[in-house]
C-alpha cells in the first residue's frame, strides 16, 4: 500500500484535516501514510475540526499544503469556509487538496475556489501521491 518516494514531496509539510461532523477517517489516514512514505512530513489534525481550527493549524505548522478529507456532502461549503479562514490569516495562496466522496459535478466548483486537486476512492493511491508531488514541486 505504500507509495514510492517522490522528490517533490521530500521536505514538504502537509496538514491533513477532517472538517465538519463526518466521523470516518480511514481514507485520511491511508493518504497520510502514503504521503509520509513518499517523503512528506504529515500532520493529521483528527476528526471534526472547524475550518477556523484547520486554517490556524495550517498557519501554526507552517505547512506547504493542506489536504481536506470530506465524506459528508458539504465539501463545497467547507472548502469555501476553509479558504476564507486561510485568507484571514494571510495564507490564502496555500495549496489545498480535497479528497472523499466528491461527485464529478462538484469538481469544477472546488477548482474555482482554488483547490489544486480533487481525489476520490476510485483513484490509485500512487496517482494521488504523484499529483500532490507535482503540484508542490
Amino acid at each position: 500500500m505504500s507509495a514510492t518516494a517522490q522528490p517533490g514531496l521530500r521536505g514538504k509539510r502537509i496538514l491533513l484535516a477532517k472538517p465538519g461532523l463526518d466521523g470516518h477517517d480511514v481514507g485520511a489516514k491511508v493518504i497520510a501514510l502514503a504521503l509520509r512514505d513518499a517523503g512528506a512530513d504529515v500532520i493529521y489534525t483528527g476528526l471534526r475540526k472547524s475550518p477556523a481550527y484547520i486554517a490556524q493549524a495550517a498557519v501554526d505548522e507552517d505547512v506547504d499544503a493542506l489536504g481536506l478529507s470530506i465524506l459528508s456532502g458539504s465539501h463545497v461549503e467547507l472548502v469555501a469556509q476553509t479558504f476564507d479562514e486561510l485568507a484571514a490569516r494571510g495564507a490564502g495562496d496555500m495549496a489545498v487538496f480535497v479528497g472523499g466522496t466528491i461527485p464529478a459535478a462538484d469538481r469544477e466548483a472546488l477548482e474555482a475556489l482554488g483547490v489544486k486537486g480533487v481525489f476520490n476512492s476510485d483513484m490509485r493511491l500512487a496517482d494521488v501521491v504523484a499529483q500532490v508531488a507535482r503540484a508542490l514541486a
